[in-house]
């Protein structure tokens, strides 16, 4: 059995990567910036961190076999210093602590935004980083990724090497989700959500519990930076892509929310978009735009991808079908909104 540091282990995927880790009798610590004793009544133990503190970072990382790090800063509007700061300095910290401690495992959470959504993508295996990004967390995410394939074979303090891969899951759903689904649902409610494109568009969208344990795949694969996976970056998904806008009105309907009728075009969405963020930008407006350019993109493209090299080389396999994993998300919903435990 490992030490092993999660970072963002109080998080949505973070916490079910902290939960296998500790169901496999692995000695469990994570980072967060704030604390979650329902984590660590699990037997994990928990600290508060700053990613963008580097002596915390390394303390944290001492006596560390593996880490897996899947905080970051996620969102699709932002201030340029803020994701810079936590996606890519952050990452910096970790992989310099882990190079310091003589950490052996590096897993990177990542996501299929640090290739964009600027055309369609069907099954593809591997898809090369564009020239330019319109988000800034895709931006950041890439930079970091690269940072962490790069230092896949860095020489350790003590010895030996760091071996590094890096996972890029798709749109994840599952219970205790805070962000995707219910901000999903939330505009539906509000008459805020609307089909972008022709509504035919096809995604991957992948189980929490799948995307977890693509980590643990991950860290048994990853035997040493020669390992068939080091230094390489892998599409996560459930293997099962849908039609996007008749499974988000399915799920609605399923949840007691009508579904979605108004329809716009994605040069309309992605011109909108581009107004908004001049708007945000130029004025200072609090919160985030209604849409962007990016978000247009992703709602409107098909974007899904092969899993024959997360398998190949991970030894992945989807272990939480698509539709059982769509039913149990339903399902937390609903206790959820009548105000049973979300467990």
């Amino acid at each position: 059995m490992a030490t092993v540091l999660v970072t963002g282990g109080g998080g949505f995927l973070g916490r079910r990567v902290v939960e296998l880790l500790l169901e496999q009798g692995h000695t469990v610590r994570f980072l967060a910036r704030g604390q979650y004793p329902e984590v660590e009544a699990l037997g994990a133990v928990g600290l508060q961190v700053d990613l963008r503190d580097a002596a915390a970072v390394r303390d944290a990382c001492e006596g560390v076999d593996v880490v897996h790090h899947v905080a970051s800063k996620a969102g699709y509007w932002g201030s340029r210093a803020d994701f810079e700061a936590i996606n890519v300095q952050g990452t910096q910290h970790i992989i310099d602590a882990a190079v310091y401690h003589g950490v052996r495992q590096l897993i990177y959470t990542s996501t299929p935004s640090v290739v964009g959504y600027a055309t369609d993508t069907a099954g593809v295996e591997h898809a090369p980083y564009p020239d330019r990004w319109e988000s800034l967390y895709g931006e950041t995410k890439a930079l970091a990724e690269q940072r962490v394939l790069a230092a896949n074979g860095a020489a350790l303090r003590e010895g030996g090497a760091l071996a590094t891969v890096s996972l890029r899951p798709h749109l994840i759903i599952g219970p205790r989700d805070t962000n995707l689904l219910p901000r999903v649902v939330e505009r539906a409610r509000q008459g805020r959500l609307a089909i972008v494109g022709p509504g035919d568009n096809v995604v991957d969208i992948t189980y929490v519990d799948n995307a977890a344990w693509a980590h643990l795949d991950a860290s048994e694969a990853l035997t040493g930076p020669d390992a068939a996976c080091a230094g390489n970056a892998y599409f996560i998904t459930n293997g099962e892509p849908v039609a996007l806008w008749p499974w988000v009105n399915e799920f609605l309907q399923s949840v007691g929310v009508a579904p979605v009728r108004r329809r716009v075009s994605l040069g309309v969405a992605s011109a909108l978009g581009g107004v908004m963020e001049w708007a945000w930008r130029t004025f200072g407006l609090s919160g985030e735009p209604r849409m962007t350019r990016f978000l247009a993109a992703a709602l409107a493209r098909s974007h899904w991808y092969s899993l024959q090299p997360a398998i190949s080389d991970l030894g992945y396999t989807v272990r939480v079908p698509f539709d059982e994993g769509t039913a149990r998300t339903v399902a937390w919903f609903r206790d959820a909104a009548e105000g049973e435990p979300a467990a």
